[in-house]
């Protein structure tokens, strides 16, 4: 009843931004009046309040306490009733699940986090380097990084085939913070985050994986030798151009040797908190080259090289960039100015966060997420469920809003990325939900998309009447062995896998 109460008081207390209700949402000029609290912070501000609000309350239930879960590092599948039960410790805890069965898991506890009083999750990210699968799992004091283990004679000797192997951690370089975001340029894992002075890492894998490579037959596989990297001397290169230090993404565009800086406050600042350009080619020696400031704070992005229908843009290196109110899209061929192609908003934005393009080699459509429309109550997100907004970019000056695809489940959308015509989507606390979404091109409206697979790692909110900022902040699906590794704020980091024995009437290739 406490827990009910204080949703149904932060609910209320939460202003609502926008739009009320609307039955379809629809592509939009950025509305001038509004937009003025977004280029402000404003609207930044109070998310970000609503969400310490919500991490103080489940801190203060001890949900974050060092000790409360154990891991649970072992397969175990989906049962035919849809649930997979986790020994973590002598404590059983159900889960919901479709199509996807457990493989390992390991607390951040067990994942290195030397903060004695709490311990906290973030993003995560993968790189393959030699055949072999790491994550990158970002906390609040750090990040850990662990092998995902895959299929060899090491799996009769103790270490089993989709389990975790924690190898060791990168400290936070200036301040703890739950902000901290990941991605990786060739073999290299590139981390930033929003506490002041951080600046970005550059940390090369292969020092990782030397723990557990080499040796008379290899027989370092076997190794459980833990490390936690010197910031001074392992790191490959530490970036503090920023203006105070903080970013709140980073991002990667590799064909230009570059990766981007993205939110890095304040605003004020003659980047604007834009696009930050670092140039990599040399990653012991990142450089600055320019920035993009001409809209202002930019939360996420994805940049590839153009491929597509408009052939005005081909071979040029695009920025699909998700800035609070609006998707704007940039040329970033040249990083010594800002080139944008369009901005557009849509019916019920409220706070425009991330998106993914459906098809790299075919830029048709993406799909975006809006972190506060379910909170807001706004546009055809009213009714609290996870809603993912449909966007044809055939014409990268007008992009349209084509349709919407409304999940069953109350829940805010946070990341999603999208491999083999699936979206794998991290959704607080409905946990990764996995959506075929082949349909688009053919059914623009959304109309046929279907959820294949869902872990819910979060059941502790499953009754509740308002959607919460906390469960799985981000998810990596990007692995060839097809194993997913999950982050969450609380218990740790999960990896699981297409089930074994399959889901009938859907694709087999998530």
């Amino acid at each position: 009843m406490k827990f009910l109460t204080f949703l149904t008081l932060l609910a209320t207390t939460s202003p609502s931004l926008f739009h009320n209700a609307l039955v379809s949402a629809r592509e939009l000029p950025v509305n001038p009046t509004t937009h003025s609290r977004y280029a402000s912070g404003e609207v930044m501000d109070q998310i970000m309040k609503g969400k310490e609000a919500t991490w103080d309350y489940y801190r203060s239930q001890g949900y974050f306490s060092a000790g409360r879960y154990k891991s649970h590092n072992q397969y175990t599948p989906c049962g035919k009733d849809g649930t997979v039960t986790l020994n973590t410790g002598g404590n059983f805890t159900t889960y919901k699940c479709k199509g996807l069965d457990v493989t390992g898991h390991l607390t951040h506890d067990d994942l290195g986090s030397v903060d004695e009083t709490e311990q906290i999750g973030s993003s995560v990210w993968g790189i393959t380097v030699q055949g072999r699968e790491l994550a990158i799992i970002g906390q609040t004091d750090g990040a850990a990084i662990a092998e995902v283990v895959g299929k060899g004679w090491w799996n009769y000797l103790g270490k089993k085939e989709g389990t975790l192997d924690y190898i060791g951690r990168i400290p936070h370089q200036s301040l703890p913070s739950i902000w901290r975001e990941i991605k990786s340029y060739k073999h290299y894992a590139i981390i930033g985050s929003e506490a002041v002075g951080h600046g970005i890492q550059i940390f090369d894998i292969h020092k990782a994986l030397e723990l557990r490579s080499g040796g008379f037959l290899d027989y370092k596989r076997l190794s459980r030798e833990t490390k936690v990297f010197d910031l001074k001397t392992d790191l490959t290169a530490w970036f503090s151009d920023l203006p105070v230090g903080r970013s709140h993404n980073v991002v990667i565009a590799e064909a230009s040797q570059h990766i981007l800086a993205v939110g890095a406050q304040p605003r004020n600042d003659s980047c604007r908190s834009g696009l930050i350009f670092i140039d990599v080619s040399d990653p012991s020696k990142p450089q600055r080259t320019g920035c993009a400031a001409d809209d202002g704070y930019v939360h996420d992005a994805q940049c590839l090289i153009y491929k597509g229908p408009d052939s005005r843009y081909n071979g040029r290196e695009i920025c699909y960039g998700y800035n609070e109110d609006s998707l704007t899209i940039y040329d970033i061929s040249d990083k010594t100015t800002t080139n944008i192609i369009s901005k557009t908003s849509y019916e019920g934005a409220s706070y425009t966060h991330q998106g993914w393009v459906l098809d790299t080699e075919n830029q048709e459509f993406l799909l975006l997420d809006d972190e506060l429309d379910e909170r807001n109550s706004a546009g055809s997100a009213a009714d609290g469920r996870s809603t993912t907004y449909i966007w044809n970019i055939t014409n990268l000056g007008a992009p349209i809003q084509t349709g919407i695809w409304k999940s069953d489940i109350i829940a805010i959308d946070h990341n999603q990325y999208i491999r083999n015509g699936f979206t794998y989507q991290s959704n607080y606390g409905a946990g990764l939900r996995i959506l075929d979404v082949s349909s688009i091109p053919f059914k623009p409206s959304g109309e046929d998309i279907k959820e294949v697979a869902y872990f819910d790692i979060f059941p502790d909110d499953d009754e509740s009447p308002q959607p919460v900022f906390i469960g799985s902040w981000a998810n990596y699906p990007f692995f060839k062995s097809g194993y997913i590794v999950v982050n969450t704020f609380d218990r740790g980091t999960f990896v699981v896998k297409r089930s074994m024995k399959g889901v009938n009437g859907v694709r087999a290739e998530y």
